[in-house]
């Protein structure tokens, strides 16, 4: 692509607008016939030399100007925008600059624009969102109540295996609330993996209960149920098994444990809708599933949450909790102290819109991954696994760096960041943040090994120039291995 970007000084006037009529981009970078950059002309320049009485047959290099800005090879991505910027500044509109090494020879091009940028995660709002949301918006029934948070309900708890479906304002909201109504409260404890988003403990805390962070399964990245069992005594009451980066846990072994501790299960789906164990939805395990449709879940609603369950009393309490504590009966007098945990009409039309197209948003998720696997297959990454008994969803494209070496997985993002393409590192362990250690009673090895040395790449069902992103992360390799 650079040659179509390139001239010589020798080429006339005619010749480099040819040429820039050719590469779209309204910009020529002028070199000599050693490679080495000697200026940068545009469309522009060309039109006003000629209104300056200069013939096409003029060479380029007499109207030249000195003024231009340049990248090195070693700037950053953060470097070469400023250095955009700075032409900007002095109403100068550009947005690609050429890209020199130590011999001042042309190497590359850096091109500045918002379409350049790939985030971790972006959502598509390409089905009937826009239509749903227009309906309620019309129908004045814009905050919990309306006809969409009825039918998102219904459903999301029939895509989900279960009978009912409670919307809520978050996933940490339906974890809360899950455990409020299942009675765990002061002086109970409930055990969580140690690699997993804050809410899962922020939610066991909110609800006055002590947490007990266990390790995880090595191969799954999910909670081991040999550390769960280990690390049950008298005051455990519940379980949280975590669905992490869209994989499974092993729910047979959990439920066995539950059922010989009688201890309940809360699910936290929240990256794994439509994830399966053995045929059946992550959700209809437990006593509640709990989801998060935030912005960079699999499907959204915005911010919002779903509990899931195959109970009728338990259906009945979490609405009653969910709700204020409000009597169905007799509006305005409250049963309980409760919370408004609610969902608006607006986020459910998104949320039905989204669920809609789920099955196609699990392809095209699934598309990205692959192209990563093709990618870098002859790399020190790892993919996920697929497990026996485990259909996996793809919420984020998840690789480990098998020589465990954290530095490299630190350089790697931020050279990939310098690129224009954001990736982070898996979740920081619970136990190694000051807030939460005290819940930790071990090293947790396994936990510890998978934190350090994973990376999240972008994944997103809008994510539409796969050749781009895949020339930035092959140029970043050959980089790194050079």
């Amino acid at each position: 692509m650079i040659k179509n970007l390139t001239c010589n000084l020798n080429n006339t006037l005619l010749e480099v607008m040819n040429i820039i009529n050719e590469n779209s981009m309204g910009v020529c970078f002028v070199t000599d016939n050693n490679n080495s950059l000697k200026g940068v002309v545009t469309d522009g320049d060309i039109r006003r030399a000629i209104l300056n009485h200069k013939s096409l047959d003029s060479l380029i290099v007499d109207i030249l100007n000195k003024n231009f800005v340049c990248g090195h090879v070693d700037d950053s991505n953060d470097a070469l925008i400023e250095k955009i910027n700075e032409k900007i500044n002095e109403n100068i509109d550009i947005n690609i600059i050429p890209i020199v090494d130590q011999n001042n020879q042309l190497v590359d091009y850096f091109r500045y624009s918002h379409q350049s940028h790939f985030p971790v995660a972006i959502p598509n709002l390409g089905g009937n969102e826009f239509k749903y949301l227009t309906d309620a918006f019309l129908s004045t029934w814009i905050s919990s109540s309306g006809d969409y948070i009825d039918k998102f309900e219904d459903k999301f708890s029939n895509y989900s295996d279960c009978e009912y479906g409670v919307s809520v304002a978050n996933g940490t909201a339906a974890l809360h609330l899950s455990l409020v109504v299942l009675g765990i409260g002061k002086g109970d404890e409930v055990i969580i993996p140690d690699l997993t988003f804050a809410g899962t403990i922020n939610a066991v805390l909110h609800a006055n209960a002590t947490p007990v962070i266990v390790d995880i399964d090595e191969k799954s990245w999910c909670i081991d149920p040999k550390e769960i069992e280990r690390s049950i005594t008298s005051k455990t009451k519940a379980i949280i098994p975590v669905h992490l980066y869209g994989q499974v846990c092993d729910m047979d072994r959990i439920m066995i444990l539950a059922k010989k501790y009688n201890l309940k299960v809360i699910e936290d789906c929240a990256e794994a809708h439509g994830a399966m164990f053995k045929g059946n939805k992550v959700g209809s395990f437990g006593d509640i599933g709990c989801f998060s449709f935030y912005g960079n879940k699999v499907i959204t609603t915005g911010e919002g949450g779903m509990c899931v369950t195959n109970s009728s009393k338990l259906n009945d309490k979490l609405r009653l909790y969910r709700d204020h504590g409000m009597s169905k009966s007799k509006r305005y007098y409250h049963e309980v102290v409760g919370f408004n945990y609610r969902m608006t009409n607006l986020q459910a039309a998104i949320g039905l819109a989204q669920l809609e197209r789920i099955d196609e948003i699990h392809k095209n998720r699934f598309s990205y991954e692959n192209l990563y696997r093709k990618i870098m297959s002859n790399s020190n990454w790892e993919f996920q696994k697929d497990l026996k008994d485990r259909k996996r969803v793809v919420w984020l494209v998840c690789m480990l760096l098998t020589d465990n070496d954290n530095n490299e997985r630190d350089r790697l993002i931020s050279s990939l960041k310098d690129n224009g393409i954001e990736a982070r590192p898996f979740f920081y362990l619970l136990s190694d943040m000051e807030v939460f250690k005290k819940y930790s009673h071990k090293v947790n090895s396994s936990a510890k090994k998978i934190s350090s040395c994973g990376i999240n790449l972008p994944t997103y069902e809008s994510l539409m120039s796969l050749e781009q992103i895949e020339s930035i992360i092959k140029r970043v390799f050959k980089k790194k291995n050079d």
